[in-house]
């Protein structure tokens, strides 16, 4: 049965980390969609709630066997199921992982930009951020391996966060560019925390391979993290899944999460999960389709009406990159001025690191009329700013 992703959903006043702004605001900014989830979820969820008992809950085999078979089916690729563990969420992992494998004042090496929730998790555990900045030119991006190494060198550095597919910029790494990074943590002795939560949301033209599956010597160097939570927008559910070949860093990272008290699921995220990769997966193919002719209509937009504003070419995310060093080095600024002229809120690229300072970051996962209603409020918002400048 068809979706109906034109459905406006009204999801103020129930407490929307998104969507608790004020009445005349657009929220675009936090990797969160506008769409009812899978209906399969949905029947999953009604089903739970229809027990009427919200105790504690177990993670079933099951649970585990699903992910096995959605990353087959999708990707090609067969994670053993003992050597996954189930927690509430990317980020409490990547924190609680950071707690465990590394140690106070190490260093962690971050490429940059990339998701600014990184920083956080290194820094307030008392760690050190080493950033490897990428290169950019032509509107594309790339990896500065000479920098890159010069840091994973450095004896003080015990971690690299990767994140594949990237964000911001919307990158899916390709294989050579994956062993390469594997092999100079490999012979650093580094070990790779990769965070792959969008991966299910890589375009349809582009093709997704896991860190872990480059070599059986990267895997064993390799925690990853995934979870549904992003292509599905499941992320109130808390769910996400650990995925650690080397037997002796599971028990570590297992030890870890459970320490922190990050490895018991809510009455509702098996459930969810399950649902989502068992029966989700036409859902997602209609989701994917609709967020293409999402992306053209930005890209088309700002080609037209914006030329000065250069969109990077993604692979991967609901996450358009906009590049605005043509009217301003300080996209803070930009932010801040859209949102309190026109109500447009995105994510000022500083956050990100890098050369994030010229970018702003757009949510287009939304049905197509509230992504006209942003575009309208954002040229008429870029158009008063340039007028500002000159005067």
């Amino acid at each position: 049965m068809p979706v109906d992703f034109d459905q406006l959903i009204d999801r103020r006043q129930n407490n929307s980390y998104k969507w608790d702004i004020a009445e005349n605001e657009l929220p675009m900014w936090v990797a969160d969609m506008d769409f009812e989830t899978a209906p399969a979820v949905t029947k999953a969820l009604e089903k739970r709630i229809s027990q009427g008992a919200f105790g504690y809950n177990t993670v079933p085999p099951e649970f585990f066997e699903s992910i096995q078979n959605w990353w087959w089916k999708k990707h090609q690729f067969k994670p053993a199921t003992d050597a996954m563990m189930f927690c509430t969420g990317v980020v409490p992992a990547i924190s609680s992982i950071v707690r465990k494998m590394t140690k106070v004042d190490d260093q962690i090496v971050l490429i940059t930009p990339v998701y600014n929730i990184f920083f956080n998790s290194i820094l307030n555990n008392q760690r050190q951020v080493l950033a490897s900045e990428m290169t950019y030119q032509d509107g594309r991006y790339g990896i500065d391996y000479l920098d890159l190494e010069k840091k994973l060198v450095d004896p003080k550095t015990t971690m690299l966060i990767f994140c594949n597919p990237h964000n911001p910029i919307g990158k899916v790494w390709d294989k050579s560019t994956l062993a390469k990074i594997g092999e100079l943590c490999l012979l650093n002795d580094v070990l790779i925390l990769s965070d792959e939560i969008h991966c299910d949301l890589t375009h349809p033209e582009f093709s997704y391979t896991p860190m872990a599956a480059i070599s059986k010597e990267i895997a064993q160097q390799t925690i990853t993290c995934w979870a549904p939570t992003k292509a599905f927008n499941l992320a109130g559910l808390q769910t996400s899944v650990i995925y650690v070949q080397n037997p002796e860093l599971f028990q570590l990272v297992h030890r870890g999460i459970n320490t922190d008290e990050v490895a018991e699921p809510n009455t509702f995220a098996i459930q969810a999960a399950m649902a989502a990769f068992d029966e989700g997966g036409d859902w997602l193919e209609e989701l994917k389709r609709y967020l293409t002719g999402n992306r053209r209509s930005l890209n088309q937009f700002i080609h037209d009406k914006l030329p000065e504003i250069k969109i990077i070419s993604s692979e991967a995310t609901y996450l358009a990159w906009l590049d605005c060093s043509r009217i301003t080095n300080d996209s803070k600024m930009l932010a801040d001025f859209l949102r309190k002229e026109t109500g447009l809120i995105l994510s000022a690229g500083d956050i990100f690191g890098g050369n994030g300072r010229q970018f702003l970051r757009w949510n287009y996962a939304c049905p197509q009329i509230r992504l006209a209603d942003g575009l309208d409020r954002f040229y008429q918002g870029i158009e008063k700013f340039k007028q500002n400048s000159l005067s």
